[in-house]
C-alpha cells in the first residue's frame, strides 16, 4: 500500500502530455507542439566541448556532494556580480533545479505550515509543497494582469505562512516582477516573518523589463533561497544542472538531503557549467532574440484567430491566453490534438483559476508556429472555437 500523502500529489500534466506527444509521433504522426518547456536549440558548441573535455581528464567519479569548488565559486561570482546577492560559495548547492525546489520544502516544511503560490504558476511548486504535508496556498492573480502584488499576498497571509514561491520571469504567464512589486514582497516577509524561495530560472530571457533578484534587497538574503540553473538560457534541459544559493543555516540542512539522495552532479556535466557560466554571451543572446521574433510572430497570429485573448508577455517562451469554447481546459486541449494534431498546455494545470487559459511554448520554429496556428483557425472548427463574447 502506498504511502497516504501521494494522494496528495497528482501526475504531471506537463509530463504526460510530453509523453503522449512522443507516443504520437513514435508512430509517425505529424504534430506541432506547443507544449514542450524547453528551447529548441541546442546546447552552444563551447559547453558541449567542456564537457568532452571533463571526459577526457577522467571527470567521471564522485564530486564533492555541493558541487565541485570552482562551479560553486562561478555560481556565487555569478550571483553576486549580475545580481547583487551577497553570496560567496559556501551558499551554494549544485543540483537539478527542481530538486534544489523539492529539497528546499524537505527541509523547511512541515505539516500545519502554509506556503503562498501565485495562480498560475508551475505545476511543480504545489506538488513539492504537499509531499511534505504543508498547504500551497494559491494567490489568484488574473486580477493584477498576473503580477504577484503586494497587497493580495498581504490578504493571504496568516500565522501559518511560512514560506512564499516566487517565479520572475513567470512559467506561465512570462510576466516580469518590478522592483517596487518586489520591494513589498520582500516587506511582507519581514513584517510577517516567513522565507522566500525564488526560483530565477529564466532570467536571462527576458524582452522588456528588468530582472530583479529579492535577494538582492538589505536584510532580504537571510530569509531567500534562489534556485536557478542553465536548462533554459543555455539550452541544456537534458543536463539537469541546477543550484541554489541559500543562508547557511538553510543550506546545511539542504544538503544534509543532498547527500542521501542524488548525491552529486557528475563532475564533467560540472566542468561544463563553468564554461556556460564563463564563456560567450553570443548564443544566449542570440537565443533571446529569436524568442524574442516569436513571441511577436505568435501573438500577431493568434490574436488575429479571435478565440483567444492574448497579452505580449515580458519574458520566459510561453503565451498564457484566454480561449472562448464550451470545453473545459482540458477538453479543449484534447479536442485540438485529436483534430488538428496541435499540442498545447491546459491552463488547470498551473493553477485553480485558470480552467479558461491554455499555454503556449513558443519554444518551435516560426515555420511551426505558422503551421500550428493555420490549423486551429475558426475557420476550420467553428463548432469548438468561438470568438469572445
Amino acid at each position: 500500500m502506498h504511502a497516504k500523502r501521494m494522494n496528495w500529489i497528482d501526475p504531471s500534466p506537463t509530463v504526460g502530455i510530453a509523453n503522449k506527444v512522443a507516443e504520437l509521433k513514435a508512430k509517425g504522426e505529424d504534430i506541432v507542439s506547443f507544449s514542450v518547456g524547453e528551447p529548441d536549440f541546442d546546447t552552444p558548441k563551447h559547453i558541449v566541448d567542456a564537457a568532452k573535455e571533463g571526459l577526457d581528464k577522467g571527470m567521471t567519479h564522485y564530486a564533492p556532494s555541493n558541487g565541485i569548488p570552482e562551479f560553486r565559486e562561478a555560481i556565487a561570482e555569478k550571483h553576486l556580480l549580475d545580481n547583487n546577492i551577497p553570496c560567496d560559495a559556501k551558499h551554494v548547492i549544485v543540483a537539478p533545479c527542481k530538486h534544489t525546489i523539492f529539497m528546499t520544502c524537505l527541509a523547511m516544511l512541515e505539516e500545519g505550515d502554509e506556503v503562498l503560490i501565485q495562480d498560475p504558476a508551475w505545476v511543480s511548486y504545489e506538488a513539492c509543497v504537499a509531499i511534505t504535508g504543508a498547504s500551497p496556498i494559491f494567490v489568484d492573480t488574473r486580477e493584477h494582469d498576473f503580477h504577484f502584488k503586494p497587497e493580495a499576498i498581504a490578504e493571504a497571509v496568516t500565522p501559518k505562512t511560512k514560506m512564499l514561491i516566487l517565479n520572475t520571469p513567470s512559467n506561465p504567464t512570462g510576466i516580469v516582477m518590478s522592483k517596487q512589486e518586489l520591494r513589498g514582497i520582500a516587506d511582507l516577509a519581514q513584517d510577517h516573518d516567513f522565507y522566500i524561495l525564488a526560483d530565477e530560472i529564466y532570467e536571462k530571457i527576458i524582452y522588456d523589463g528588468i530582472h530583479h533578484s529579492i535577494a538582492s534587497f538589505p536584510e532580504l538574503f537571510e530569509r531567500t533561497i534562489t534556485v536557478n540553473g542553465l536548462s533554459k538560457a543555455y539550452a541544456m534541459t537534458g543536463w539537469r544542472i541546477g543550484w541554489l544559493v541559500a543562508p547557511l543555516d538553510i543550506q546545511k540542512q539542504v544538503a544534509k538531503i543532498q547527500q542521501h539522495s542524488i548525491t552529486c552532479i557528475p563532475p564533467f556535466a560540472q566542468h561544463a557549467g563553468i564554461r556556460a557560466l564563463t564563456g560567450p554571451v553570443g548564443p544566449v543572446n542570440d537565443m533571446v532574440e529569436e524568442f524574442r521574433a516569436r513571441r511577436d510572430l505568435m501573438t500577431k497570429l493568434l490574436n488575429e484567430l479571435d478565440t483567444f485573448e492574448v497579452e505580449k508577455p515580458e519574458g520566459a517562451f510561453y503565451l498564457f491566453p484566454k480561449f472562448n469554447s464550451d470545453k473545459s481546459d482540458f477538453d479543449f486541449v484534447e479536442y485540438l490534438l485529436e483534430e488538428t494534431r496541435v499540442v498545447v498546455t491546459p491552463g488547470s494545470a498551473f493553477g485553480p483559476s485558470c480552467d479558461k487559459y491554455v499555454r503556449f511554448s513558443y519554444a518551435a520554429s516560426r515555420e511551426r508556429i505558422k503551421e500550428g496556428i493555420e490549423r486551429i483557425s475558426v475557420e476550420n472548427h467553428e463548432d469548438v472555437l468561438k470568438p469572445p463574447v
